[in-house]
């Protein structure tokens, strides 16, 4: 059985076989941004193997681009998977966040991470937190379309197959979508300085130091999914932030802060006793932080308990 697909590559696949299976790093990255989830991304993508595998051998054989059909199949599983997703998340406990995705160089070594799907995905500015929670308020459409063609770069043509729209639908769909991409900021220089220092203050029970790196409009949003004790509604305005923060240390002695890069930015990781209990993503501009991403759903924790 072939470690990256799940599926025996030696059974008379045809020539198109070893093709698709080099799609994969591809296909868990574009199903990622659709979904925000690596989970969901990972099981999209076996999804859109299993209906490859499941042609007959001579069918695969005489598709020209195993990646195009195993990216049209994944793209509309997505839409199907993200429409059903609006429905659940209605009954979301608190706030939903997208999975937050680790870097790789920064597990622990023989952590046995060997072919995960994390290994897959490329950090860059569209798996940055701030922009897939802007992807979560567009239409499932309007999602799968953008990140089709604005990060991926597909043209219209295409898309317009993939999603069974014109191409001047999902022209409209791209626009769309962009004016809400407008608002997510840009990577700050200087981020991990300003992180460093907020851990440094979060330690020291600082709350002066906290309020003085904290924007004063800044927001935190917290996700504990109902499985563990989060704020239900975002904290709004950095003094409440910081005193959140500053009760948040003394009822949860021994927590271990730690500097992470998380979905490609600086970040902070809290563990207790070992195990992982929140993954931070910040959002730096003008030397303070704006916005705070605290992931503490232990469902999208998986990917960093070795880290």
């Amino acid at each position: 059985m072939g470690a990256d697909t799940g599926f025996d590559r030696g059974t008379g696949f045809g020539p198109g076989a070893d093709a698709a299976v080099g799609e994969r790093r591809h296909l868990v990255g574009l199903a990622y941004r659709m979904l925000g989830s690596v989970a969901e991304a990972e099981d999209a993508v076996q999804e859109a193997y299993a209906r490859w595998y499941a042609q007959a051998p001579e069918r695969r054989a005489a598709i020209a681009s195993p990646g195009a059909w195993l990216t049209t199949v994944l793209s509309r599983v997505c839409l199907d998977v993200l429409g059903s997703a609006r429905v659940r998340r209605e009954s979301y406990v608190g706030e939903w966040l997208p999975e937050p995705l680790p870097d790789t160089a920064e597990w622990a070594v023989g952590a046995g991470r060997t072919a995960d799907p994390a290994d897959r995905i490329t950090l860059d500015e569209s798996v940055g937190m701030a922009f897939l929670v802007v992807l979560e308020s567009m239409t499932p459409a309007e999602r799968v379309v953008f990140v089709l063609h604005d990060v991926f770069r597909y043209p219209f043509p295409e898309i317009a197959a993939i999603v069974d729209r014109t191409p001047a639908a999902c022209r409209q769909l791209a626009t769309s979508a962009r004016r809400r991409v407008g608002a997510a900021p840009a990577p700050a220089a200087g981020s991990a300085v300003v992180v460093r220092e907020f851990r440094q203050a979060w330690e020291a029970k600082d709350i002066g130091a906290l309020v003085g790196l904290l924007d004063p409009s800044a927001v935190m949003v917290a996700d504990g999914g109902g499985l563990v004790s989060a704020v239900v509604r975002p904290v709004e305005g950095g003094e409440r932030i910081a005193q959140y923060l500053a009760r948040m240390a003394e009822w949860a002695p021994g927590l271990v802060l730690l500097e992470r890069t998380v979905n490609g930015r600086p970040g902070l990781v809290a563990r207790r006793d070992g195990a992982t209990a929140t993954v931070a993503a910040l959002d730096v501009a003008d030397g303070r932080i704006t916005r705070i991403w605290a992931v503490r759903n232990p469902e999208k924790l998986r990917l960093w308990t070795a880290t």
